[in-house]
């Protein structure tokens, strides 16, 4: 007995020892920053996005025809707001609403850059205006704040980076490189007849960027317990896909229910699916997010992140680091004593890096019943690729928010819901997802939700980091 204890005693020491080393070894991993510039903007900044956001550029359904009125009166207030860019830049209207403008570079040898925003946002739930603290399309500027659907998603950086290139312009700068600013229309539904036809021209002209930037990373404060503030520079995104599970069966009366009722067959499909995920699994850029934040936490917790092999199933769960499952849609009756004869739901997916589309609606089919059909619909992508954290880009993408927000921990990682930046890997050697969105959990569900606003100061931010971002790229 006194054996086996020594032995157990030093098990628990040799694990102890492997713990304790590897959490030394996890050094940090940020770069020094540098000496911020001072760049001064007029007040009229915060009047200019308060215009911007008066015009309803929503995208309601993949279908919908784009409201012309608001498109087209948007692309007339950018020419008049921004009257250098519109000057010194070439545009092109791609497939009647999106914008793609040129800026060209000094040096016909160098890659290009791509900038990116989108013009449209999403619909504002008509229950919920009396909860707003103006009205979504106001644009209402306060003492502290610029409120509208926009702000943050995505008419901010928008008209941020418009401000931007307009003062460069003032100063009379030239970039070594072109850069193109690519602004779809419908990434709200998918950016099929936007960014992907942007991408598309960009293509066919053999364009080959060195780097394309759009949103879905941001400054994530007192979100991560033991850091103030994360930069999230997103190298990657899950795909999206979902599908109806149809329930077809004889039907009856509610009175003498068969032993297999269709909207209960639904339902046990719904909770199967539930009940068995896909599992959480370590991948790029998962494994990047464990290395670059644990390094910032504090000894216990980093202890965690230096070894995933032991705690890595609560890390990646809070990562939400898998495929998740989420009912969306369920139809099914006509009346309270009649069992349907079809009965319908559906299941949308976000596909972790390393599935597929194929291979959820295998697992889909392999976990439900094969009395249920199971048909994929609507808007469909694979992830993404993951792009590199080596590159001279990312580098400089780097370097410049570490200068700008010098207390900020840049952090690479994984963004689960969907942007235009997919489309845009076959012409750019890296994609990244980052403009400096100041989001804390009070401001989080202003995202597609009630009281969507942005900070003045913050909106400052978004400006001085394009500015300088595209100095950056000598």
């Amino acid at each position: 007995m006194k054996k086996i204890l020594l032995f157990l005693l030093l098990i628990l020491i040799v694990i102890a020892s492997i713990l304790v080393f590897n959490t030394l070894q996890m050094g940090s991993k940020q770069v020094a920053p540098g000496t911020a510039e001072t760049i001064e903007l007029p007040d009229d900044i915060f009047q200019n996005l308060s215009k911007g956001l008066q015009y309803e550029t929503i995208s309601f359904s993949e279908d919908a025809i784009p409201d012309s009125t608001a498109f087209f009166g948007f692309h007339r207030y950018l020419e008049e707001t921004f009257p250098l860019v519109h000057k010194n830049l070439s545009l092109e209207k791609i497939n009647t609403y999106s914008l793609l403008y040129t800026w060209k570079g000094s040096d016909a040898s160098k890659k290009p850059l791509i900038l990116m925003s989108h013009q449209d946002v999403v619909p504002v739930d008509q229950p919920t205006l009396a909860d707003w603290e103006a009205g979504p399309f106001a644009g209402t500027i306060t003492d502290t704040h610029v409120i509208g659907r926009g702000t943050l998603d995505d008419k901010g950086t928008l008209i941020g980076l418009m401000e931007a290139v307009e003062k460069l312009l003032e100063e009379s700068f030239v970039p070594s490189q072109t850069i193109y600013l690519a602004f779809g229309h419908d990434e709200e539904v998918g950016g099929s007849k936007g960014a992907a036809e942007i991408a598309k021209h960009l293509k066919s002209k053999g364009v080959t960027a060195a780097m394309a930037l759009d949103e879905g990373g941001f400054l994530a404060e007192n979100l991560v317990p033991g850091i103030e503030t994360v930069a999230m520079v997103n190298l990657a995104e899950k795909g999206f896909a979902s599908f109806r599970l149809i329930v077809e069966t004889n039907g009856g009366h509610s009175s003498q229910p068969p032993k297999e009722n269709t909207i209960g067959m639904l339902a046990q499909a719904i909770v199967d699916l539930e009940s068995n995920q896909l599992p959480y699994k370590l991948v790029k850029p998962i494994d990047y997010q464990l290395e670059y934040m644990g390094a910032e936490l504090p000894f216990f917790k980093r202890m965690a992140f230096a070894n995933p092999w032991l705690f890595k199933d609560p890390i990646l769960e809070a990562l939400n680091a898998h495929t998740t499952t989420a009912p969306t849609i369920v139809s099914g009756g006509v009346k309270n004593n009649v069992i349907p004869t079809v009965a319908e739901a559906t299941i949308n997916f976000r596909i972790l890096p390393g599935e597929t589309i194929a291979s959820v609606q295998e697992h889909i089919e392999n976990t439900i019943s094969d009395k249920i059909r199971v048909e994929p619909v609507g808007f469909l992508t694979n992830p993404s690729e993951v792009s590199s954290i080596d590159s001279n880009a990312y580098k400089i993408l780097e370097q410049t928010i570490r200068t700008q927000f010098s207390n900020s921990v840049v952090v690479p990682g994984l963004v689960g819901g969907g942007t235009d930046a997919r489309y845009f890997y076959e012409i750019a050697e890296d994609v990244y997802r980052f403009y400096p969105i100041r989001l804390g959990p009070d401001s989080m569900s202003r995202f597609h939700g009630i009281d969507e606003k942005i900070s003045k100061d913050n909106y400052r931010e978004i400006i001085s980091f394009s500015y300088q971002l595209i100095k950056n790229f000598k």
